[in-house]
This record gives C-alpha cells, sequence and structure tokens, in this order.
C-alpha cells in the first residue's frame, strides 16, 4: 500500500508541478508537461476529489504504517497545495480578459455592441447533448456535415452549424483545428466556442485540411483559403453573409488562420483562384506558432521547432528555401492592412511559447491599422480551450464579446482602426 501511494503521490505532484509552474525549456519532455498541466490545471477540483478518494481507499490499508508512506503523504499534500494554487490562478482569468479587451478596444468599446446582442450575451448557453457518434445535439442548432470545398475527397469537407430553424445575412465563423498540422479533425476542437456563437445567431463554419507529411506545406494554407472562397460564394445559401468572416483556430489552426488573415490574395496561397477574395473581417487565433523561423532568437537550439519542421511539416529545409519559411510564418506577414485580431496565448504554454506571441502581436501593433486585442491566459496551458472549464468558460465569452464588438462596429461603420500603433509588452 505505501509503494503504491508513493507512485500515485509523485504522478499527482508531478501534475501540479505542471499545472502551476513555467517549464518551457524543457526540450523532449514538453509534450508530456504540457499533457500534464493541461489535465490537471483546467480540472484541479477534480483531480483533488479523486485523489483524496485514492488516498481515503489506501490509508486504511496500511498506507502510513512505513517511512515510505509518511513521504508518500507528504508528497500528497503538496500536490493538493499546487492544486489550491491552480485553482486560485484560473481564477484570475476573468478580470484579465476584461483588461485585455479594454486595452486592446478602448475603455467604451461595449458601447459600441448593438443593445441587443448585449442582452443576449447576459443569458446562460443551453448544454451540449454529445451522441454515441461523436457528434452532437444542442438546442436550437441545426448542423450539415461533410460538404465538399476542394478536390480532396476526405480532407477537404466541412461542418456547418447555425441557429435552429435558419438565419439570414449572419455573420461567418470558420474554425480552423490544430493538431501540428499532422492530426486533427474539424469535429474535435472548437466546439464550446462554435456552439455559443450559433446560438447567438452566427453561422459556424469547421474546415478539415489536408495534413502533412504526405502533403507538405503550403498545402493547409491553400486549403483554407479555399475553404474561405468556398464560404464567400456559397454561405449565403445556408444564412450567412458572406461580407461578414472570421477565423479562428488554435495551435496549428491559430498559425493557418493569422497567416490566411494577413494574405489575402497572395497568388502563392491560392493557386488556381488567385483573383478570388479570401480577405475576413477579423481573426482570433489561439497560442498560435506565428514564427517558424525563430528570427528573435526566442528558443535557441535546444527547443528549437526547426528539425520538427525541416523533417515533417515544411517540403525543403530552411537552409534551401529561407524565402519560403519565411512567407510561411505569420509575424513576416504583419501589413497595415491585417483585420481586428484577439490573439489568446496560454501563459504556462510550454509549446507555443508566450514571448514568440508578444514578439508577433508587437509587430502587428507596430504594422495593423487595425485593434490589437492580447490576452495571456494566467496559468493556462496549450489546448486549455478544448474541453468546457473556468478558463475556457472566460475565454469563450471574451471572444463574443470582441466578435460582437467586431460586427457591430462594421454594421454601424464604428472604427476598428488603432488612433496609433501600440506595442505589447
Amino acid at each position: 500500500m505505501a509503494t503504491a501511494l508513493l507512485i500515485l503521490s509523485l504522478t499527482w505532484l508531478f501534475g501540479s508541478v505542471c499545472a502551476v509552474f513555467r517549464l518551457h525549456r524543457s526540450g523532449p519532455l514538453s509534450f508530456p508537461i504540457m499533457m500534464s498541466g493541461w489535465l490537471v490545471g483546467d480540472h484541479p477540483a477534480a483531480h483533488f476529489v479523486a485523489q483524496a478518494a485514492v488516498a481515503a481507499v489506501l490509508i486504511p490499508g496500511g498506507a502510513l504504517d512505513t517511512t515510505a508512506g509518511m513521504i508518500a503523504m507528504g508528497l500528497a499534500l503538496l500536490g493538493w497545495v499546487g492544486l489550491v494554487e491552480s485553482r486560485a490562478v484560473s481564477h484570475r482569468s476573468q478580470a484579465s480578459a476584461s483588461e485585455a479587451l479594454t486595452d486592446g478596444l478602448g475603455p467604451d468599446y461595449r458601447s459600441a455592441i448593438d443593445p441587443d446582442r448585449i442582452r443576449l450575451m447576459s443569458t446562460t448557453p443551453a448544454p451540449v447533448i454529445m451522441l454515441p457518434s461523436g457528434r452532437f445535439r444542442l438546442t436550437g442548432i441545426e448542423s450539415e456535415f461533410d460538404i465538399s470545398y476542394g478536390d480532396h475527397p476526405k480532407r477537404n469537407l466541412l461542418d456547418i452549424h447555425k441557429p435552429e430553424g435558419g438565419c439570414e445575412n449572419a455573420p461567418v465563423l470558420i474554425q480552423v483545428h490544430g493538431g501540428g498540422w499532422l492530426i486533427g479533425h474539424k469535429q474535435q476542437q472548437g466546439f464550446p466556442l462554435m456552439l455559443r456563437m450559433a446560438r447567438r445567431g452566427w453561422v459556424c463554419v469547421s474546415i478539415n485540411y489536408r495534413l502533412a507529411p504526405r502533403h507538405r506545406m503550403p498545402a493547409q494554407i491553400v486549403d483554407l483559403k479555399r475553404a474561405i472562397a468556398w464560404v464567400r460564394s456559397n454561405i449565403a445559401e445556408h444564412g450567412g453573409d458572406p461580407s461578414s468572416i472570421v477565423l479562428t483556430g488554435g495551435s496549428a489552426g491559430g498559425h493557418l488562420t493569422a497567416l490566411a488573415a494577413l494574405t489575402p490574395g497572395d497568388d502563392r496561397f491560392q493557386p488556381g483562384f488567385e483573383d478570388t477574395d479570401t480577405s475576413v473581417s477579423a481573426c482570433v487565433p489561439f497560442y498560435p506558432p506565428t514564427d517558424l523561423t525563430d528570427r528573435n532568437q526566442i528558443r535557441g537550439r535546444f527547443s528549437s521547432m526547426e528539425p520538427f519542421l525541416s523533417r515533417l511539416i515544411m517540403p525543403a529545409s530552411r537552409g534551401s528555401h529561407p524565402e519560403l519559411w519565411d512567407s510561411l510564418s505569420p509575424i513576416a506577414r504583419v501589413n497595415a492592412g491585417a483585420p481586428p485580431f484577439f490573439v489568446i496565448q496560454g501563459e504556462n504554454d510550454v509549446l507555443v511559447w508566450r514571448e514568440e506571441t508578444r514578439a508577433f502581436v508587437d509587430a502587428l501593433r507596430e504594422s495593423s491599422c487595425s485593434k490589437v486585442v492580447h490576452w495571456e491566459v494566467p496559468g493556462a496551458q496549450h489546448a486549455f480551450d478544448t474541453f468546457p472549464g473556468h478558463r475556457t468558460t472566460v475565454a469563450v465569452d471574451a471572444v463574443e464579446s470582441f466578435l460582437s464588438w467586431v460586427v457591430s462596429a462594421k454594421r454601424s461603420d464604428t472604427p476598428t482602426h488603432q488612433s496609433r500603433p501600440r506595442k505589447g509588452r
């Protein structure tokens, strides 16, 4: 019993450490640290209850009768202190999100939002009901699945989620999944946000795209551009407004959405549809990789993404094709005509570092004439918004506020540009 408790306590303590501290220079251990910090940090109360229940079973069996057992109990207590701290940090998210929106949009940004949308934002969302197929049913939502937007029979497919009973001239949200450009599916990510916005009268589109290593860059951004072109041509038939398209996505999906928002009309990424308008009204990337070249030497050699990108994602090495690598880095594509951005980054993210996102935001604010909101989510790990939780709810609320501002400003001709270029932290 003592040995079992010791092993479990070490595991619990490791999870708490990953949830509380930022262990970003961890090299090959980054992914297990991310998973532990994510799973523990976003649901600390559930982990506390489960761990306490296991300890309550082991202790009567003699787990504390040995020195090893007493050490194990001490480690467990340290881990529980970490869980309490993690929960306290997560509950600072709401105040920090409000501060980020006010800082990026101005202290009176809510006054620009249509009063009807303000009233909608105060209502409680309906619960999601998952079906055995892995799909979902939500009161007030109707969906269409596996609509083709391109030539690839499996990866050029999209789903549409919209208000039940239909809609007309509704703003459109395109969700792009993450997965390191290697894995992922349109029915796996972004649902807390999409389902909220669909209930608020938006048409939400979730896309698949071709994956590496079979399909190397720039296939992924070409597919996203093709999906934007399809939406612009066809979304009116589904109740959407083709002139009001917003992009969102996490991780690799955040990279693709930021890159697409910054490169409308780039013929390198629009082969065969070069003249199609692929501009968007706004972009909301979550924890996006924004610099494939590490131009600011933030990561250094030990934590460099270059070997991974060269081996699996890019069609050639950086040394042989530096211009291609640069063209696929959102930080290199910032420009005065960029749409409004809401960049969301986990404070403790070990896969995409907050310093990288800060550098991107600084460059964007220096170049763009549009508003830029930057929110570092307290204590959040990579992929923190995948499942429902406190931080996810706050993030969805914050994005809803930003999108409501974007739509209201667009329809009332309220300026969405900055009064002057602004630097981040």
